[in-house]
């Protein structure tokens, strides 16, 4: 799903569903239909309640998650299903994740210095055991962390630290797709901005590409270039992110944007937040698809929705004149 033609495509995720086993021949589809590009030098966020299917989504690009239907492209080549194993090691070596829980995602009995080098050690990128090490250092550095942090272990650092570990052990690897998976929910609030910065900064001085998946949409406001709206599984929105947050047209991006908390205590008082009915059904009506309501501005809808969608866009524009 792509109205940018200029702009080079790092992954293409096309009608993708991803369904797991519940037990006998019943099955759970947890993503239905994902379908959406992300350009290379972007932050791509899908934002989302809990299990709505975003996690799932990074894992199947990333080959944790195999998908049912539809299929992933990286660089043009896909790299869902069956792949060789060259193929697969090129996907590992150019696609890395950090995780949401940074006590968890490390190995408590290793040393920082081992769970950062370990895919330079599991790919050969270093010329010998000096360049290893200033590989370590230069990443320690780069994410605000000393050289002489290295030789500690995990549960000696807090846990903005140890988020920061696993930045550096990802950024280490030089991926050209790094996919953030809430990478800083089990943070302090006072942290998180730390983070967030650390990853703009990192974005701009590597040239990198981020899938930042988080539930918090004032979070993906800061760092998103765009933004996809998941619900149950289903993609519902996708829009850049000033046009998400201005011109919100499906009724439950309406009710995320109602959630978002204002600074403002009197503002903040009086308002309300708008609920969205889940168990709407398209009984005898024509089945929404992904259409593009604006230039680069995607809403899941069928006719009778998109004219409704089409006045409120109208009744914000008036609005904002």
């Amino acid at each position: 799903m792509s109205t940018n033609s200029e702009r080079e495509v790092l992954v293409s995720v096309r009608h993708v569903d991803v369904s797991f086993d519940v037990g006998g021949k019943k099955k759970f589809v947890a993503v239905k239909d994902a379908n959406f590009d992300i350009y290379k030098g972007e932050t791509f966020a899908i934002v989302g309640e809990s299990g709505s299917g975003k996690t799932t989504i990074g894992r199947a690009i990333i080959r944790i998650n195999p998908c049912s239907a539809g299929e992933i492209l990286f660089k043009g080549q896909r790299i869902s299903g069956k792949i060789s194993h060259k193929e697969d090691m090129d996907v590992i070596r150019n696609i890395q994740m950090i995780f949401q829980d940074p006590a968890a995602s490390l190995n408590e009995r290793a040393t920082i210095e081992y769970c950062i080098s370990e895919g330079l050690l599991n790919f050969h990128l270093y010329k010998d055991e000096a360049d290893r090490i200033a590989k370590v250092d230069k990443a320690l550095e780069d994410v605000g962390l000393l050289p002489e942090h290295k030789s500690r272990y995990p549960h000696e650092f807090s846990g903005g630290q140890r988020q920061r570990v696993g930045i550096a052990r990802a950024m280490i690897m030089e991926p050209e797709l790094i996919i953030a998976d809430e990478p800083i929910s089990a943070l302090d609030v006072s942290i998180r901005a730390q983070v967030l910065n650390l990853m703009n900064k990192l974005k701009k001085e590597k040239n990198l590409t981020y899938l930042f998946i988080a539930h918090d949409l004032s979070v993906v406001r800061f760092i998103a270039d765009r933004i996809a709206v998941i619900h149950l599984g289903r993609i519902v929105e996708i829009a850049d992110s000033e046009t998400l947050f201005q011109y919100p047209v499906h009724p439950y991006t309406v009710s995320l944007l109602s959630a978002v908390p204002m600074p403002d205590p009197i503002i903040e008082k009086n308002r309300t937040s708008i609920e969205y009915s889940a168990d709407e059904k398209y009984e005898g009506q024509q089945e929404p698809v992904m259409r593009e309501i604006r230039p680069g501005h995607f809403v899941f809808a069928n006719d009778e929705e998109i004219v409704k969608y089409e006045e409120r866009i109208k009744m914000l524009e008036n609005l904002r004149k």
